[in-house]
């Protein structure tokens, strides 16, 4: 019905429709009836179209054949309108798709960052304590090494004095015990050595010289204690009788032997403590010294990972920023495709239902020009096919 070989068709099935119509139908009704049935559409929406074809029907001066073919062409154009919005829907929910898709892809991406982000933050702020508790150890240590070894030396100096006050009242004891013994008990006396003479002296004495006095000692040690010791026990000597000299001088020797031996004992315990402390002191120090090392390497490390997490958290940024920049972008896009899309998306069924209506009404107005009434040759034609 639809195209130029409509009453062709009609001649094929009817043999007697020619006639038919040429007695029964009138040019002027065939327009009216045509005309009817372009009116007849419910929904126009090429109004101006149909309307110009309504008019050409009423007209006089133009033919059947050019109506025909204005009729013709205005159903390709609608099948092509339909053609186009069928295509124009199927792009739009084909965008709608990847749009959205790409949007959820984006909000997904962002999110992601951003929990990195704070996992980074959270993991440079652990680190950021372990580096003060570093330093904090660092200093900590340093300080009791120093404090370590201000203790060393005032012990190891006081050890020092401890062993010359010692050492030089054993010598004054022992000084005082020989001078006691010369008087008391001379086989136990140990004479001074001699005087070892210079080339000079030797020289001096060769030629009948007489040496110069030698200094007088300044006491034992050079201290002058042991003169006055003898002096007292000379004159507790000489005023006493031989037996209570002799007793007295024994018990001071006994008592000088007693006051040797806990000097001895006590420059023993001296020597132990020290090389104890020593021994601790140096201990402590290699230890602090391994420890001071790894935690110095400790504290490179951790800030080497704090800086390197640093950067990783601007990277992160930036790459939130590209994110956020690119969901942007595609919700504007959306949007553009709802202003694009979401009129035609709405009416599209009534478009397509208006649309296949005018095309029917086309056609039977059309078929109705070719030379019959449409329901009558729709009749004709199905007896026909019946009796075919």
């Amino acid at each position: 019905m639809n195209d130029d070989d409509a009453l062709e068709l009609f001649k094929k099935t009817l043999p007697s429709a020619s006639s038919f119509v040429q007695i029964q139908v009138t040019a002027k009704s065939l327009k009216a009836k045509a005309l009817e049935i372009i009116r007849a559409v419910p929904h126009r929406l090429n109004r101006h179209n149909l309307d110009f074809i309504a008019l050409a029907l009423r007209g006089k001066k133009i033919g059947f054949e050019k109506v025909t073919g204005m009729i013709d062409e205005m159903v390709q154009s609608l099948k092509k309108e339909q053609k186009d919005d069928d295509s124009k829907k199927e792009y739009c929910g084909m965008e709608f798709d990847k749009a959205d898709d790409k949007k959820k892809s984006t909000e997904r991406t962002i999110q992601d960052i951003e929990t990195t982000i704070s996992d980074t933050n959270e993991a440079i702020d652990t680190v950021s304590e372990e580096i003060e508790a570093l330093i904090a150890g660092i200093k900590a240590l340093d300080a009791a090494v120093a404090s370590a070894t201000e203790e060393r030396k005032e012990e190891h100096s006081a050890y020092t004095n401890l062993m010359a006050d010692d050492g030089a009242a054993k010598e004054v004891l022992g000084f005082a015990k020989n001078r006691l013994n010369k008087f008391y008990n001379p086989k136990l006396y140990l004479p001074p050595p001699k005087r070892e003479l210079s080339e000079e002296d030797r020289i001096t004495v060769n030629m009948g010289g007489t040496l110069a006095p030698t200094a007088a000692p300044g006491g034992i040690a050079g201290t002058g204690i042991e003169a006055a010791f003898v002096q007292i026990k000379m004159h507790s000597r000489e005023e006493r009788a031989p037996s209570v000299v002799s007793e007295e001088s024994n018990g001071v020797i006994a008592m000088i032997d007693i006051l040797v031996k806990d000097l001895d004992k006590e420059m023993t315990e001296a020597e132990t403590a020290e090389k104890d402390a020593q021994g601790d002191y140096e201990a402590m120090m290699k230890a602090s010294t391994e420890k001071r090392a790894e935690d110095s390497k400790a504290l490179e490390n951790k800030e080497s990972a704090k800086a390197d997490m640093e950067e990783s958290v601007q990277t992160s940024k930036g790459e939130k920023d590209s994110a956020t920049k690119e969901l942007s972008a595609t919700i504007g896009y959306i949007h553009s495709l709802h202003a694009e899309c979401d009129w035609l998306l709405q009416y599209f069924d009534v478009r397509k239902e208006a649309r296949a209506g005018e095309v029917d009404a086309l056609v039977k107005a059309k078929a109705v020009l070719a030379g019959a009434d449409y329901s009558l040759l729709q009749t004709k034609r199905r007896k026909h096919l019946r009796h075919a």
